[in-house]
């Protein structure tokens, strides 16, 4: 008698056959890799082979307040972020308010802000010329001596901003966890005596602790590496030392001296969030209970609730964009001018090619992590999450120098044998800056299509190479297929976030070659605001694709398509 199908033992898929190059998918992956690390290791060559006399002088000068000053703004964003992104999370997920649909989608509009974007229009609206102290002198009749007014140039101002802008991480993974959470647990704590409150605490803040832990790692990986904001509101941290060792000093072992700080910050904040998720385990207890109903919040309840997640909304999206439009409609920039027509296309075109590239490295490691389980492949795939953590100033850094020397050496070489210029190949050149982004920008894609193949069976492969198909052949006509949207999904969340990248950009870019993002920024260090506001708005309005994407896959029950939520 025939055995059933699935009582049949499965037929490994082959392993370095001749239909699938597996040497050469395990070197391509291996080279991936070591993209990533390059500008990590050589910013470290580079600030090891520095003078001492320069780094002493860095230790009395810029290192001891651009760390307090970090430490100070990672203090206070992990803190906010935590608390408004996990609050409002559950606010929408486990309880039912007026306008709480609208508000679920709109708590992750935030993220389609970059924070410098941010810290202009606010910068607009409450300086001492702005809108709101100049109402207030109106109403009031005081003079300038006559009040005093939080400033938004400081280092609470700063932290505040990033807040708006990040706690979407948090949130959106947050939200992720509550939805797969049982309400059982909830319930049994609050028969037992709890508050809600309570409750809340410790039952549901708990079990979804690794996913609030992940955003809030992410949130700070940003906020050690954001340069605009900070540099904008005057507030001295590593991102802005190194650009001003760089560029205002022309002090290049400075500038890697500062980069290897920044980098040992970034590569601690990663490990202590991978560390404390890699602790923090749970049973999920939605896989075998089914999630009960939402609680019906009335009255003033109800009003609370909703004024807790309509306030991160106002200021962290409807505000801003007001502000923008003002700002636009008050200057000379036009969507149709030839400049801003190039500066436009100038992005769009890094942003397509770094897109293309680095989606193509990430199916890379990809397929090998699928097809050849091994040590080299999951190192490999491993360093290739790496690069989100970090900063683009230190990316920046770590691929000029070493290509500068190489430029310089080949160029010399070049003079002495041929008497021909070879100039400058590598350095300052759109190839470099991509690979930048490739570096900078792997992760997010990488989690993407991560996510997209968590969703096919290993069942469909072996089915395919039982009937004689080649993986090769199942790629072609069962992974893209399926994956299309994943590919898609990758393509767009590195799209934007190179659109949104500034320092990297301000730092490696073409002579004469700026972007939607560099000129914002430009027009805002000329205090030019208002003609800010044009370019800003732009690079909002693509942001906000990725971003309505997240909602809806969260909301169909997938997980958020955020980098390293799945490392």
């Amino acid at each position: 008698m025939l055995q059933r199908t699935s009582d049949m033992p499965a037929r490994p898929i082959a392993r370095g056959s001749t239909e699938w190059p597996a040497p050469l998918l395990v070197a391509a992956c291996v080279l991936i890799a070591g993209a990533v690390a390059l500008p990590m290791v050589m910013a470290a060559l580079a600030a090891l082979t520095g003078t001492w006399a320069t780094a002493a002088s860095l230790m009395q000068t810029l290192i001891p307040r651009a760390a307090l000053t970090t430490f100070v703004l990672v203090l206070l964003v992990g803190t906010g972020v935590a608390i408004v992104g996990t609050i409002s999370a559950w606010l929408v997920t486990q309880c039912r308010f007026p306008g709480v649909r609208v508000l679920e989608i709109a708590l992750a509009l935030p993220l389609a802000f970059p924070a410098y974007v941010m810290a202009y229009a606010y910068g607009v609206f409450l300086d001492y010329p702005g809108p709101v102290q100049t109402a207030l002198r109106a109403v009031t009749g005081w003079g300038p001596q006559d009040y005093v007014f939080p400033s938004i140039r400081s280092t609470g101002g700063a932290a505040l901003l990033l807040t708006i802008v990040l706690y979407p991480y948090v949130y959106l993974l947050a939200r992720a966890a509550f939805l797969r959470q049982s309400r059982h647990a909830f319930l049994c704590a609050r028969t037992l005596g709890a508050s809600p409150w309570r409750a809340f605490t410790t039952v549901s803040v708990p079990m979804a602790r690794p996913a609030i832990a992940a955003g809030v790692a992410l949130a700070l990986m940003e906020t050690v590496a954001d340069f605009g904001t900070v540099a904008h509101l005057g507030v001295q941290t590593f991102a802005t030392a190194i650009y001003q060792a760089w560029f205002s000093m022309g002090d290049r072992p400075a500038a890697a001296q500062l980069a290897l700080c920044l980098l040992i910050v970034a590569l601690v904040l990663l490990g202590l969030e991978r560390s404390q998720r890699g602790q923090a385990k749970h049973h999920d207890a939605a896989r075998r209970l089914r999630p009960a109903e939402p609680f019906e919040l009335k009255g003033t309840v109800a009003v609370a609730a909703f004024a807790a997640c309509a306030l991160p909304v106002l200021l962290g999206f409807i505000l801003p964009v007001g502000i923008l439009l003002s700002m636009a409609a008050g200057s000379d920039q036009s969507l149709t001018a030839p400049r801003f027509l190039g500066y436009a296309a100038n992005s769009v075109w890094l942003a397509g090619l770094a897109a293309a590239v680095t989606v193509c490295a990430a199916v890379i490691l990809s397929l090998a992590r699928r097809f050849l389980r091994s040590r080299p492949v999951d190192t490999s795939h491993r360093m290739a999450g790496l690069g989100y953590a970090v900063p683009g100033g230190v990316i920046a850094v770590g691929l000029l120098v070493p290509f500068a020397a190489f430029d310089n050496w080949l160029d010399g070489v070049s003079r002495d044998l041929f008497g021909i210029s070879t100039g400058l190949l590598f350095t300052g050149s759109v190839t470099l800056l991509v690979f930048a982004y490739m570096v900078r920008f792997l992760a997010p894609a990488l989690g993407a299509l991560e996510s997209g193949y968590d969703t096919i069976r290993p069942n469909l492969d072996r089915a395919a190479r039982l009937l004689g198909s080649g993986p090769g052949e199942v790629v072609r006509r069962i992974h893209l297929p399926l994956m299309t949207t994943s590919l898609m999904t990758a393509a767009l969340i590195v799209f934007v976030d190179v659109m949104k990248e500034l320092p990297a950009t301000l730092i490696m870019r073409p002579f004469n070659y700026d972007t939607l993002a560099v000129h914002a920024y430009r027009l805002a260090a000329d205090e030019r605001l208002a003609d800010a506001g044009l370019p800003s708005l732009v690079i909002v309005a693509f942001g906000l694709l990725p971003v309505i994407l997240l909602c809806r896959t969260i909301a169909s029950g997938g997980n958020a398509d955020l980098p390293l939520a799945d490392e």
